[in-house]
């Protein structure tokens, strides 16, 4: 099985993975977590997980859990996208960021990456240089496309010169703008030679932040005053899967506009549940269980009809990502929280029993909300903003 093969390919579903518990990611979750949780992505037919860099132990914990469940059974099937995290020069300090040129932990990043891809080929099928390391909103430590480019480059040679296998797919993993599909000040010479140098494109696309930012198809068009509640959410909804639609056709666009035509996928999207910030009921009324299942359902729907691999963020809820605001939406993108809850999304895999016989943490996996709907809706707010027709 190859990255070509994986990609695209509607057997072979994907998500995003960080298995961390607690609120820092200096507790590590053991092999044994993760066995559990990759059994639990096994249940709901995932295939391929994508990690976000090597320099914490979960990365190599997870492709040790991964072969001891290949040997324990010889149909478990489970691939990785790795993720090497790129930084500029500089990155997450006071002193000046500079955009062209490395941090230190670059090259400890991609030597890393380079010895869990030719440690475990049977796993390993993808590279990814870098997280959203070329979108300017990422203040803290984006880089030029330059910098994406010369590891991309370095990596593609090690492929040339058998010190990594040929099958193994480079990217860089971006938001949708960083790729092209944006504001032309991303249309660059470098931009243009590094969609050249990647084997296949992996974008970004996030509606649910756009709710915010914007928010140009989030609300109630006229027309739709006199349904009900959950259609004009449902409305709502379909118009933020077309929003990252055009997002990704944006990218597409670019691509072919330069004489390009490779494939291009969603390394990244997803729909938090609960926000208490601007994303809340105090804000853009985005989060909730049900706007979050009917994302991932019609999202779902579309990239496998149209073979699309969508990457979909998150698998778990983790609580590291804004330790000092527990409700903050970063923790709440998972399909399961942290009380081995599925969330809505996921309550008729629960029906369906398959997550029979199968724990989290030493507790069975069970519907949020005790399985009470009416209890959820609670909870959902209808978006107050009035669109023209």
């Amino acid at each position: 099985m190859t990255a070509q093969h994986l990609l695209g390919n509607v057997n072979y579903q994907a998500i995003c993975y960080g298995g961390y518990r607690t609120q820092t990611r200096e507790v590590e979750p053991t092999i044994a977590e993760i066995k559990d949780d990759l059994k639990l992505l096994a249940a709901i037919r995932i295939k391929v997980i994508r990690t976000y860099n090597v320099h914490y132990k979960q990365t190599e914990n997870l492709l040790q859990a991964i072969m001891q469940l290949k040997k324990e059974d010889s149909n478990f099937e489970m691939y990785v996208m790795l993720g090497a995290w790129i930084d500029c020069k500089n990155a997450w300090t006071d002193k000046t960021h500079i955009r062209n040129e490395d941090s230190e932990r670059n090259i400890k990043e991609i030597t890393e990456a380079v010895r869990l891809a030719n440690a475990y080929p049977d796993i390993v099928k993808i590279i990814s240089v870098g997280n959203e390391a070329m979108v300017k909103w990422a203040w803290a430590y984006y880089v030029d496309p330059a910098v994406i480019l010369k590891w991309v480059n370095y990596l593609q040679g090690l492929k040339k010169q058998h010190q990594l296998s040929r099958d193994v797919w480079i990217t860089s993993s971006d938001n949708f703008a960083s790729w092209g599909g944006g504001d032309k000040e991303y249309h660059t010479e470098d931009l243009n030679k590094l969609i050249n140098a990647v084997d296949y494109i992996s974008m970004h696309t996030y509606p649910m932040h756009d709710t915010h930012y914007n928010p140009a198809f989030w609300g109630i068009k006229e027309s739709e005053k006199g349904l009900s509640e959950k259609e004009k959410i449902d409305a709502t909804m379909k118009r933020a899967v077309d929003y990252a639609k055009n997002q990704y056709n944006s990218v597409v666009s670019y691509m072919k506009s330069i004489g390009v035509n490779k494939p291009v996928h969603i390394g990244e999207t997803g729909w938090a549940t609960i926000s208490n910030e601007q994303y809340g009921s105090n804000g853009s009324k985005a989060t909730d269980e049900y706007k979050s299942a009917k994302y991932y359902e019609w999202m779902r729907d579309w990239t496998n009809q149209s073979g699309i691999t969508c990457f979909y963020f998150e698998a778990f809820d983790e609580n590291w990502k804004n330790s000092s605001n527990p409700v903050g939406s970063e923790n709440h993108f998972g399909l399961i929280n942290l009380q081995s809850q599925a969330k809505f999304a996921l309550w008729n895999k629960v029906d369906k029993g398959v997550f029979k016989g199968l724990m989290r943490n030493g507790k069975p996996v069970v519907k949020t909300y005790d399985g009470n709907e009416k209890a959820l809706w609670l909870d959902v707010k209808t978006p107050t903003s009035i669109l023209k027709n």
